[in-house]
Order: structure tokens, then C-alpha cells, then sequence
């Protein structure tokens, strides 16, 4: 099992994280208007709440390992004095325009009908909910015989769940919008095409109806 610390120095030395995480802070920041609020879901090291409040958003934290609780207070401690990161004990204690969940957070999650009607309580009426998951298309993965093996599941009901101590779930962007139905609508995915093909993660925007 890796600390907080272990975590947040490994994601923050390699490339490809950092490309994916300023791919999707740029995504988020773009979408809020000025001074708008958010929530960081599954908020890790705090990294990208300390990205949105230095851009002027205040950012409610949830983030349910204790050890990646305990490196945010110390990466945000700053923001935290300041109240512009609010840490919270559970998701539905605010309402905000916004809810961000990086690096495969939801993929981490089997119910997704009942995660975005409780998120549906938290994002304002034509707020937002930006999510980046593993992609079932990455052919990247197709080395890995758990890959191979899922692949009917994949193409026959659109999930599959590697068996795994954290269980990962992997998930078509067509079934998380219909998890997400009629709460919100599936905006935008990213990358689309042969994207699909050459990318670890997605990008699912959501637009609160």
C-alpha cells in the first residue's frame, strides 16, 4: 500500500500523468465561470484543488483514503488556512457548479445510478461533472490477459470488473451515460476515433439537466 506521500511524488514525476492531469485541469477551468465553486471527488494529494483555487475557485475535498487525506492537508495546508480547499467528510455536504473526478476515480465505483443521483443533489442546474476513467479501448492493454478475457463483456454489456484487491471496474462511455440519465446529460468524450485506441484515459463531461 503506498502513502499519500508515495503517491503524490510518483504521479507527480511521471509525464504522462502530468500531461493527462493539465489536459484535464485546462478542461475543467475553461467551463467555470469566474469565482464558481467546485468539488474535487476522490481528491487524492489535492493537487488539482490547489490547481482551481489558485485560479480563484473555492474547492470542497472529498477523499476517502486516509492516507491521501493526510498528504492533502499538508500539500494544501495553505489553502486550507484560507478556506479556499474546504475538506468534507461526505460528497452531499455541498452544492457547487461543478464536480471533478480524476484519474480513474469512478472506475472505482459499481453503482453509477445511484452516484450521480446523489450527485445530482450536489451540481447546480446546468452545472457540470467531468470525469476521467480507463479506457476499455486502450489497446495498450491488450497484452493483459484480463483484457483478452473481457473483451466479450466489453462488447456484449459495455463493463467489466478485473477480479483485483481494489476491484477495478472498466466501463463504455454509453453505460456511464445511461447511469447517468435523467440527471445529466453526456456532453462530450475525449478522444473520440482512433483516439480510442492509442489513450489509458477518457474524458466524460456531463452537463447537469
Amino acid at each position: 500500500m503506498h502513502t499519500g506521500e508515495h503517491y503524490h511524488v510518483f504521479i507527480q514525476t511521471s509525464r504522462r500523468d502530468r500531461r493527462v492531469r493539465s489536459q484535464f485541469q485546462s478542461m475543467v477551468l475553461s467551463r467555470l465561470a469566474k469565482g464558481a465553486d467546485i468539488l474535487d471527488f476522490g481528491a487524492g494529494t489535492g493537487i488539482d484543488a490547489k490547481t482551481y483555487a489558485a485560479n480563484g475557485h473555492a474547492t470542497f475535498v472529498y477523499e476517502p483514503s486516509e492516507a491521501m487525506r493526510d498528504y492533502l492537508t499538508q500539500h494544501c495546508r495553505e489553502e486550507i488556512a484560507r478556506n479556499t480547499v474546504v475538506e468534507i467528510g461526505w460528497p452531499l455536504a455541498c452544492k457547487v457548479h461543478a464536480v471533478t473526478a480524476n484519474f480513474a476515480v469512478l472506475n472505482h465505483i459499481d453503482d453509477h445510478v445511484t452516484l450521480f443521483k446523489d450527485l445530482s443533489r450536489v451540481v447546480r442546474k446546468d452545472g457540470f461533472v467531468l470525469a476521467s476513467m480507463l479506457n476499455p479501448f486502450y489497446l495498450g492493454d491488450a497484452r493483459y490477459g484480463w483484457w483478452r478475457k473481457n473483451l466479450v463483456n466489453l462488447l456484449r454489456h459495455g463493463r467489466y470488473a478485473i477480479p483485483s484487491e481494489s476491484r477495478i471496474h472498466r466501463f463504455t462511455p454509453r453505460v456511464v451515460a445511461h447511469a447517468a440519465a435523467p440527471y445529466f446529460r453526456l456532453e462530450r468524450v475525449t478522444p473520440r476515433g482512433m483516439g480510442l485506441a492509442t489513450n489509458l484515459y477518457i474524458f466524460l463531461l456531463f452537463r447537469r439537466t
